[in-house]
């Protein structure tokens, strides 16, 4: 009998302890919006290498709320995020990958990808005026860069609560680049300037491409010292790339190293969106005015774009202003297509890679300048 008793004991502690007596609605709503999030990784291939961690960790957190507690796997896997350790990680594996040919070829993208953080300040400003604190609201407007990494960097410095939101918020517009731009790029620009062919760009030297994450990384520290540990990595993988010495580390920045670091952050940043915390109002506040800070910034970069191209008399597609948001290469692609549609014999894709790198370094430089006013 005391046999029967304790086996009956443990089965109701094993039944009070699971998921079906601690787990409210909120809970298993996110996890109905982490395998939405799942299915469009895989089945949809929307940015899959950080989508599916990011969905993943949402629903473990949701399945098991514990998971982020203190002393276990996640709680200290999350500490690269919440001291800011892996998004310059990935930013040296960008720019380990990274071909800043094309900007150096066309100095002039770099006006384009400074234009497209307009979203940034616009929406900052927007999230202040709805009652948002300047935190929260440099937290939300980062989302208009489309950089996943600068939106976590930035968001763990000065609002970490809000991570979860703003990093999901952050990845998915980022994967839905080729939905959400197309329509804004077509609704500012007429068939002929959609049309423009542009001049094939001049070849860089080895040279120039040596000097120029020294120079870059010299006057962001300069100007800007809060901007150095996103830029100043980017621009160290780009210079073991450029410098031709150092193809062995280069190849663990671009790959392996960039890869670890990449399900740490997704899996890690998923799991801080716990039902209780992300099924909030201010979560949908926050989405809207993620939507509206992208939107602005491919606006700003297809109208700068088309200023430049009076200017210039024609020589500039303003297409390639939208790929000024920081979304690589996809923003490119998206205006290669748009400018494909239009002229068959149209090929915008290197000169839109000039705004899109120039558009990685403006979103870092615009975090450098949040967290400089408001940290």
């Amino acid at each position: 009998m005391d046999i029967l008793n304790g086996f009956l004991e443990a089965i109701n502690n094993i039944f009070a302890t699971s998921g079906m007596t601690t787990l409210v609605w909120q809970n298993y709503v996110m996890i109905a919006v982490s395998c939405i999030l799942i299915y469009l990784a895989i089945v949809k291939k929307f940015e899959p290498l950080l989508l599916l961690p990011i969905a993943f960790g949402m629903f473990l957190v949701n399945l098991m709320p514990a998971i982020m507690q203190d002393g276990g796997l996640f709680y200290y896997l999350y500490q690269g995020v919440k001291l800011g350790i892996y998004p310059p990680l990935i930013f040296l594996g960008i720019g380990a990958m990274t071909d800043f040919g094309p900007l150096i070829a066309n100095p002039k993208s770099f006006l384009l990808g400074a234009a497209a953080q307009l979203g940034i300040f616009i929406t900052f400003i927007g999230a202040m005026l709805l009652g948002f604190d300047p935190q929260s609201a440099g937290s939300i407007g980062i989302i208009g860069g489309a950089d996943g990494p600068t939106a976590i960097f930035v968001t763990s410095k000065l609002k970490p609560e809000l991570l979860g939101p703003i990093a999901v918020a952050a990845y998915s517009y980022m994967a839905l680049v080729p939905i959400i731009q197309p329509p804004i790029m077509k609704a500012l620009t007429t068939k002929k300037e959609r049309s423009i062919v542009m001049k094939q760009l001049r070849p860089v030297s080895k040279l120039e491409k040596v000097i120029f994450p020294i120079i870059v990384t010299a006057v962001v520290a300069l100007i800007l010292p809060d901007a150095v540990p996103l830029v100043g990595m980017l621009m160290l993988g780009n210079l073991m790339r450029e410098s031709g010495v150092c193809e062995r580390i280069t190849k663990t920045a671009q790959n392996e190293l960039m890869n670890i670091i990449t399900i740490f952050l997704g899996v890690t940043v998923g799991a801080t969106a716990s039902g209780e915390v992300f099924l909030k109002l201010e979560t949908l506040e926050i989405i809207a005015l993620g939507l509206i800070a992208f939107a602005f910034g491919t606006a700003g970069g297809v109208l700068f774009g088309k200023l430049m191209c009076k200017v210039t008399k024609g020589k500039i597609n303003p297409l390639i202003g939208s790929a000024g948001v920081s979304a690589v290469p996809m923003a490119a692609r998206v205006a290669q297509k748009v400018g494909q549609e239009e002229n068959p014999s149209n090929f915008l894709l290197m000169h839109a890679m000039g705004p899109n790198v120039s558009g990685v370094i403006g979103s870092a430089v615009a975090a450098g300048v949040l967290l400089s006013i408001l940290g």
